[in-house]
């Protein structure tokens, strides 16, 4: 019993208008609500959200939620937690209501601040709705392969390996440059990302990946981030791990964003460990860039 998916995201943001504009205009997403204690909420599928937004002028990642299925699995998470030298803290009431889920707790990941939970709140009754022409984001069956996935800066790569793998259940995915990087806890080729926080910093997040449903749809938002001055910082790529075709865009917060389409699937059955060299199988410059450099 480990963990299953990355549930949720919470970002201390300084404007808050800016990112909800973005997030639906932009991203697609749906706002969900706007709660007493500040928070918007941001909804992407049958849950009730993945992205919270909270008014604390951060700009950086404040909460990662990594779901697992049951008590059960929550208790037994606990343990190997503790076995390892892994200290918890539970949830208070109050981050259990902000958070809609039944139970919580929460982790250091040498630095990352990690929780993880169960029983999120699922509105199948109120489907997704974008606000936008968009055919949906993939999350899998019954939100099975999670919101996508994270980059997350760390002060001990290694310790936050361990913790990840032995007290978490994630299994490692594939290796970057020599460099265990990548890890899975579902379907989804990789669902955490681990970079040094003195070389990637000083946000504890790097990025985090949605995938859509439709390829077309990567091609429509890299157009919207066009006619919306949002910056991107790399053009169309196809990534050499998962497989993944998508460009990278900045958000309000100032960390990046990737939109994507055509991730392929882990099956932990015949899966082996593979080592790459370069990032992407091919990739273009940003919009605007060459003709930037010829002028």
């Amino acid at each position: 019993m480990s963990v299953t998916q990355l549930g949720y995201l919470g970002v201390s943001v300084s404007d808050m208008d800016a990112w909800e504009t973005y997030a639906q205009e932009v991203l697609g997403m749906e706002l969900m609500e706007r709660s007493d204690d500040g928070t918007t909420y941001l909804r992407m599928d049958e849950y009730h959200h993945r992205i919270g937004l909270y008014p604390t002028g951060a700009d950086d990642v404040i909460h990662v939620g990594f779901q697992t299925a049951n008590r059960k699995s929550l208790e037994k998470i606990k343990t190997d937690l503790l076995s390892i030298g892994v200290e918890y803290q539970p949830g208070t009431p109050e981050e259990i209501a902000n958070r809609h889920v039944v139970d919580m707790i929460k982790v250091d990941l040498s630095g990352a601040p990690v929780e993880v939970f169960y029983g999120p709140h699922v509105l199948f009754e109120q489907p997704f709705h974008s606000p936008i022409a968009h055919n949906g984001f993939k999350t899998g069956t019954n939100g099975r392969m999670g919101l996508g996935h994270l980059g997350m800066n760390v002060d001990d790569m290694d310790e936050a390996a361990r913790i990840l793998e032995e007290g978490l259940g994630f299994l490692v995915s594939d290796n970057l440059g020599g460099q265990d990087r990548f890890f899975h806890c579902n379907p989804r080729e990789h669902t955490a990302v681990l970079g040094p926080i003195e070389q990637r910093g000083p946000k504890r997040i790097g990025h985090f990946m949605i995938e859509n449903n439709d390829f077309n749809d990567v091609g429509r938002g890299m157009q919207r981030c066009e006619q919306q001055d949002v910056k991107l910082t790399t053009g169309l790529q196809r990534h050499t791990n998962d497989h993944m075709v998508s460009f990278y865009m900045v958000n309000p917060s100032g960390f990046g964003i990737e939109y994507g389409w055509g991730g392929r699937e882990i099956d932990d059955e015949t899966w082996t460990v593979q080592q790459y060299r370069v990032a992407s199988q091919w990739k273009t410059t940003p919009p605007g860039s060459t003709a930037a450099k010829r002028s």
